[in-house]
């Protein structure tokens, strides 16, 4: 599972180490797999491994009835995805409309997010947890059956 948070940088090309220890699982979980990254809301970047992003495409494709989230979801996406591999140095290119959008330049927050990551604005990432303002209470672990 990819799990935990790193702290790491963008380079001045838009390109991303992958944490140590996200990169080990996921070689052993997927050899060495390309990546679909994208964002919902231009906040924070997606990395899926595409194994796991050919799984959300295949669960899209079995629902035959009209769902405006469905098509949300793929507009999404597609403005901002894009198929990317590592490169030698274990690093990955963030295409430069999300870079922009999320504020991805300097330091940046990697997190594990079970089967993808999650890559914030050091800063921005904290002023969001703070506009939520919405605490994560006993039920809410409660409603996840955990």
């Amino acid at each position: 599972m990819l799990r935990g948070r790193y702290l790491t940088r963008m380079d001045e090309k838009g390109r991303l180490k992958i944490p140590a220890d996200f990169k080990r699982f996921l070689e052993e979980k997927y050899g060495r797999p390309d990546f679909y990254i994208t964002s919902l809301n231009g906040e924070c970047a997606r990395i899926y491994p595409i194994q796991v992003w050919e799984e959300i495409e295949n669960k899209l494709l079995t629902q035959t009835a009209p769902n405006p989230n469905k098509k949300r979801f793929l507009d999404r996406t597609s403005y901002y995805g894009q198929m990317q591999q590592v490169d030698a140095q274990g690093r990955i290119l963030i295409q430069q409309d999300l870079r922009g959008s999320a504020k991805l330049v300097g330091e940046v927050k990697v997190f594990g997010t079970l089967n993808y990551m999650q890559v914030w604005n050091a800063e921005q990432f904290q002023i969001e947890r703070i506009k939520e303002d919405k605490p994560f209470t006993d039920d809410d672990e409660a409603s996840l059956g955990i």
